[in-house]
């Protein structure tokens, strides 16, 4: 009567850990596009502005280039964090959302908060000194708040790497602040992306 209970078992078995397989896949490759586009953002836009200091690169040119890589990563940012836990319901998708609105808010919050030290007298090059780390910074704290919402361990590793980069930059001073904003950046993302799209390929791998 209970003949065909273990086949059944392991059947049952194959299909959940299939089911899980599908569930990490639809979690990771979102996160392979959103590492690369930041890896882009960072390189491209950092390395426009180092150019633009060296007085290579045109200043209004470096600058619209790097606000148009990074506000299109934050667009990104936002749609993909928010989207990761779609179809899943409860505190998950709560979560899923705020995280990705966090995105677009912490970088109003921080864009504000520059422009209001302008406003009262910041320098410019002091300005370009707070705005790659402020950046840095809250990246690495968004990348902590998603390490412990997944419970994502490489989230933890390349927020902890930004808020390295971010708290150093500052003492290189301007100029070479960028480069290293530039290459950290490229780095940072780049090997996130690999390391998640190689995790896509191993049916063993799990979060």
């Amino acid at each position: 009567m209970n003949e065909n209970t273990p086949g059944d078992a392991r059947e049952m078995l194959d299909l959940i850990d299939g089911q899980q397989r599908r569930v990490s896949r639809e979690y990771r490759l979102p996160v392979v596009w959103l590492y690369t586009v930041w890896a882009v953002a960072w390189l491209v836009g950092f390395l426009a502005l180092y150019l633009a200091q060296l007085g290579v690169f045109d200043p209004v040119a470096a600058g619209i280039v790097f606000g148009v890589l990074i506000a299109g990563s934050i667009v990104a940012s936002a749609v993909i964090g928010s989207r990761i836990g779609r179809g899943v319901r409860g505190e998950s998708q709560y979560a899923g959302t705020v995280y990705g609105v966090s995105w677009s808010v912490c970088s109003v919050a921080f864009a504000l908060l520059g422009i209001g030290m302008i406003v009262q007298g910041l320098a410019g090059d002091f300005a370009g000194l707070y705005f790659p780390s402020a950046y840095a910074l809250m990246c690495g704290t968004l990348y902590l708040a998603g390490s412990a919402i997944w419970h994502d361990r490489l989230q933890l590793v390349l927020g902890l790497a930004l808020l390295v980069v971010g708290a150093v930059a500052p003492f290189l001073g301007l100029g070479p602040n960028l480069l290293l904003m530039a290459v950290a950046g490229g780095v940072i993302f780049g090997a996130g992306a690999i390391i998640t799209l190689r995790t896509l390929r191993d049916p063993s791998s799990r979060r």
